[in-house]
């Protein structure tokens, strides 16, 4: 046999012992199983070893048992898609005053599972800020006692060193106030960025800041405020109990849960946004990430005008837009139609671990647009 095949067949062999390898691990609930034996392979093939490689192979597949779920400090941390500041009128730049809490909390992140988030206000997504452009921006940062790590705020609005960050790192028990002048009109992500700060995003902690044209963006007849993020819990998808945050999984990039504000039945069960037939929304829609940008679409929708930076350079009819981890953008649209509007990241098999939301529009159907009306 020529050295080529004996080197194939001693690949196959060594892939199919540590397949063995990790099910085995996994069917001992973790414990370390002795290397199984491989069928004899031709003498002049490499050995087959099997080492620390098949325990990360499985921290990072999700075979890890849990725990019981844990007394919960608040039932979820999901924010209403309809609690967005009013829009800006006014044509004069103000000084604003913004005062945000960390605040680390146990709460449910789906039915039955309990996660430890780290959080602004409590809520995933934090609160959405709005000013207008020129304005000065005073934002206090409170981090409690209560709490067990330090945090900050960089903001994606900010020019200067660290978005803020560099100047609010706080300890529990600390607070600290930034002062900005927002130069750049355009909607923007906020997040922690306390070493490490790829952890802290992870936890839950960022939101969106939209900094207006001077006299405001156009009027519309409904605004609502999304932000998918993902979650690298210790145990699988669906297991029952309290999830930890597992840094494996996170720097292999393999989340279990995703969720559109905070919860995977956040805008579906508890929360879905709700419009007529007829009005006219806005969508603030970012990605906390840390690691997965959202391919977001509405089934069903049109977008008339997505806007990723600048309002004076918006994208028109576009179907599904790419917000990348870490960033913010707004989509508006008319409803011609009733019926429930599915929400999705159109990374499909993202939308079985959460990622999805609806939008119900009630109103009168019109058969030139769209029939026969479903039942």
């Amino acid at each position: 046999m020529s050295n080529k095949y004996v080197n194939m067949a001693a690949i196959a062999l060594a892939a199919a012992a540590l397949v063995i390898a990790v099910l085995a691990y996994a069917a001992a609930g973790g414990s370390a199983p002795a290397a199984p034996a491989a069928p004899a392979a031709p003498a002049s093939a490499a050995q087959v070893t099997v080492g620390p490689g098949v325990d990360l192979a499985v921290r990072r597949i999700g075979q890890l048992p849990i725990g019981a779920e844990k007394e919960l400090d608040a039932p979820n941390v999901i924010r209403d898609p309809a609690d967005v500041p009013p829009p800006i009128t006014r044509t004069e730049p103000t000084t604003v005053q913004v005062t945000l809490t960390a605040k680390e909390v146990t709460a449910e992140l789906a039915d039955g599972v309990s996660y430890s988030f780290w959080t602004f206000d409590g809520t995933v997504p934090g609160p959405m800020i709005r000013v207008m452009e020129g304005d000065t921006v005073e934002l206090t940062l409170v981090n409690p006692t209560t709490n067990g790590v330090g945090h900050n705020i960089d903001l994606h609005a900010v020019n200067g060193p660290g978005g803020g960050a560099a100047v609010t790192n706080v300890q529990p028990g600390e607070s600290k106030t930034l002062r900005f002048k927002a130069l750049r009109p355009g909607a923007y992500i906020y997040h922690c960025a306390f070493p490490p700060p790829y952890h802290h995003i992870a936890q839950g902690m960022y939101g969106g800041i939209l900094v207006e044209p001077v006299g405001g963006l156009p009027p519309v007849d409904r605004e609502f405020y999304v932000v998918q993020g993902e979650w690298y819990t210790t145990g699988a998808h669906g297991d029952q109990g309290h999830q930890e945050f597992s840094s494996d999984k996170a720097a292999a990039e393999q989340p279990e849960y995703f969720t559109l504000n905070g919860h995977v039945d956040a805008l579906t069960k508890y929360t879905p946004l709700q419009a007529e037939v007829g009005e006219t929304v806005r969508l603030f829609f970012g990605d906390g990430g840390p690691n997965v940008g959202s391919n977001f679409h509405m089934i069903g929708e049109i977008w008339d005008k997505v806007v990723t930076g600048s309002p004076d350079t918006y994208i028109a009819n576009e179907e599904t837009w790419y917000v990348p981890p870490g960033s913010f953008a707004y989509f508006e649209f008319f409803l011609d139609e009733p019926g429930t509007y599915l929400l999705v990241d159109h990374a499909l098999y993202r939308v079985s671990k959460g990622a999805a939301g609806y939008l119900v529009v009630s109103g009168p159907h019109d058969d030139e647009i769209y029939s026969p009306a479903p039942e």
